[in-house]
């Protein structure tokens, strides 16, 4: 990834813009900022970014201070963007016709930053990195990213496995999942928990595969974390499913229902994730 840490905001703004492949260069640091990516605002705000932005997607509920609006980062609509005129969008690449609204943004010379889900921390600490250079918050975001590095190193310290266990990871009650390839299925394998999402991954699940009920049973997980609390799953629930009762999890009360919205954004509340697993594996 480009990194421009050392050159001016202006300068270091339109290389990376640039190297977004989806815009040209732009003459300023922005100061009409619409982010729709809930991860993004939270980048913006802890860098101090926040006068900036004027818009927010619907979804991006933290910190409160931000502007929430209607507009979806989902389902982008270029025409109702433009009301707000923004001189830059942050916009993700799994949205609706991410291409097609880029292109249209670029013909009524608005900026694009492409925000692209991260592999993992490193790539999470990029993002950062780039949204401070953008900004003009270059300080901030390198103040925040050391600050993160060492509140992880601390959880992963203070809550890694001695004898690894494994575990799964449940997005909602049909059993979807995330394995080790993703951004979330490496933070749990930071703690020395094995994912059994893994084997039964293919290759068109783009990492979130759906699991059988059977094989979960079979895979008997020692721990299982629900990041569909917050739509009613709790150990109750899951202990009452067909077969349930005898998972290790399950027999040994080690159901940990995740906090809301964390768990999918890999902004700067993930020190947050980290210690809750941390605590999680530590109290257990």
């Amino acid at each position: 990834m480009f990194k421009a840490r050392n050159l001016l905001p202006t300068l270091a703004f339109a290389l990376l813009i640039t190297q977004s492949s989806h815009a040209s260069a732009a003459p300023k640091v922005p100061n009409r900022i619409i982010s729709l990516s809930p991860s993004a605002t939270e980048d913006l705000f802890a860098i101090g970014a926040g006068k900036q932005v004027i818009a927010v997607d619907d979804l991006s509920n933290y910190p409160k201070s931000a502007p929430v609006t209607k507009l979806s980062a989902f389902n982008p609509n270029v025409e109702a963007l433009a009301k707000y005129k923004p001189d830059l969008v942050v916009i993700q690449s799994t949205a609706t016709k991410a291409d097609s609204v880029i292109k249209q943004l670029k013909n009524l010379k608005i900026q694009v930053f492409v925000e692209r889900t991260p592999n993992n921390l490193s790539e999470a600490y990029d993002e950062i990195s780039q949204i401070g250079t953008l900004t003009g918050k270059q300080k901030q975001a390198a103040t925040l990213i050391t600050s993160m590095k060492k509140s992880i190193a601390q959880s992963i310290a203070q809550g890694r496995l001695q004898k690894s266990a494994n575990f799964f990871h449940e997005l909602d009650n049909t059993l979807y999942s995330a394995t080790s390839n993703t951004f979330i299925g490496k933070v749990y394998a930071d703690f020395n928990l094995t994912n059994i999402a893994d084997a039964a991954s293919t290759a068109d699940d783009g990492g979130y595969p759906q699991l059988q009920n059977e094989y979960i049973i079979k895979s008997d997980p020692q721990f299982i974390f629900l990041s569909d609390g917050e739509y009613g799953e709790n150990s109750k629930t899951v202990s009452s499913r067909p077969g349930w009762a005898g998972i290790s999890a399950v027999s040994s009360n080690k159901i940990i229902a995740l906090p809301a919205d964390i768990p999918s954004r890999w902004g700067p509340r993930l020190i947050n994730f980290y210690q809750f697993i941390s605590t999680a594996l530590t109290t257990k």
